[in-house]
């Protein structure tokens, strides 16, 4: 049997669905399981121990591209060679855990005879269920969006028992990363506690003011060493929030998804906004703490069981006090 999973992006949404990749492989040990993806989260899957392969997209091109001149017809040539390797491929079975338009188009494309997806008022574009033909409603007990992308397995008889995320590890990645740490003074037992003060938009991040009381406390209170990650266009806030401390933290370098994820297994905590770094951590083993505002932590939250998600009461992630943030860490931690 050949097995398509769609699911894009982004990278904490990739994330969530590696369970699914490891049940089918479970239920299914001879099928041929591809992932279709953005190329931009390629890298997270690229080498993946349930996966045949992998089929990269790059959607945020083609939307660059569409409004330049002879844009559209580059981008018709782009689909029409995906689509044909796609198609290609005769999948037998399709499972859309994107519930967009553009992932039911690719859903579509392979010419699967069975295409699952979320049913019409599960979708987070209705029209998306246009392009499936076995609909599966969530039941009430699946809340977090991991244990609601595991029902769509249902149609083909699997059922997960407890989610298996699946981080490979780089070798060369590894040793980046202790050579980092070591240059900066942190032993094999110091207690390292990461902070990402970054977000995909600036309601899903928690101010740079709180996150610095919060870092100085952890550091001063707990014995912590704080590092301070950062993304594109989020290094001037790490910066800002070690200027607020006594001590002197430690500044992530620039680093690949490999690198990333070797430096976040070191971490004894990590403490971030709903972003795909938090998410990369809780899928390696690390505990985490996500910090809430707009969505909500008990579909999105880090999952596991050293994981946490704090949310606002009022939804505006300033209302969340740095006393709570602070004792639910040092729970964590203890």
């Amino acid at each position: 049997m050949k097995i398509a999973i769609v699911k894009l992006s982004s990278l904490g949404d990739v994330l969530h669905a590696l369970p699914v990749a490891h049940a089918l492989r479970r239920h299914f040990p001879e099928a041929h399981l591809t992932w279709i993806v953005e190329a931009r989260e390629f890298a997270i899957l690229k080498g993946h121990p349930d996966l045949d392969s992998v089929v990269p997209v790059d959607t945020r091109l083609w939307r660059r591209l569409i409004w330049r001149p002879a844009g559209a017809v580059e981008v018709g040539h782009k689909v029409s060679r995906l689509t044909e390797r796609i198609r290609r491929a005769r999948f037998d079975v399709a499972i859309d855990l994107q519930g967009l338009i553009k992932s039911g188009l690719l859903t579509a494309y392979t010419g699967a005879p069975l295409r699952i997806g979320f049913a019409f008022g599960r979708c987070r574009e209705p029209l998306n269920a246009l392009f499936t033909n076995r609909r599966v409603t969530p039941p009430p007990e699946a809340v977090h969006i991991v244990d609601q992308n595991l029902s769509l397995l249902a149609p083909l008889g699997v059922k997960a028992s407890t989610p298996v995320f699946h981080v490979p590890s780089e070798s060369a990645a590894e040793q980046r990363i202790e050579e980092f740490l070591a240059e900066q003074g942190v032993k094999p037992r110091d207690r390292l506690v990461a902070l990402n003060p970054g977000a995909g938009r600036p309601s899903k991040r928690w101010p740079v003011e709180p996150f610095g009381r919060v870092a100085e406390r952890l550091a001063v209170e707990a014995g912590a060493r704080v590092l301070l990650l950062w993304g594109p266009d989020e290094e001037a806030m790490a910066r800002s929030i070690a200027a607020r401390m006594t001590s002197r933290p430690i500044l992530a370098p620039p680093t690949t998804i490999s690198e990333l994820s070797a430096l976040l297994r070191r971490c004894a905590l990590m403490v971030a906004s709903d972003t795909g770094p938090l998410h990369l951590a809780a899928a390696v083993g690390t505990p985490c703490l996500g910090l809430y505002g707009p969505t909500h932590a008990d579909r999105n939250g880090p999952y596991g069981p050293r994981c946490r998600g704090l949310r606002s009461p009022s939804g505006a992630l300033a209302a969340i006090s740095p006393d709570d943030v602070f004792a639910a860490a040092m729970e964590l931690l203890e």
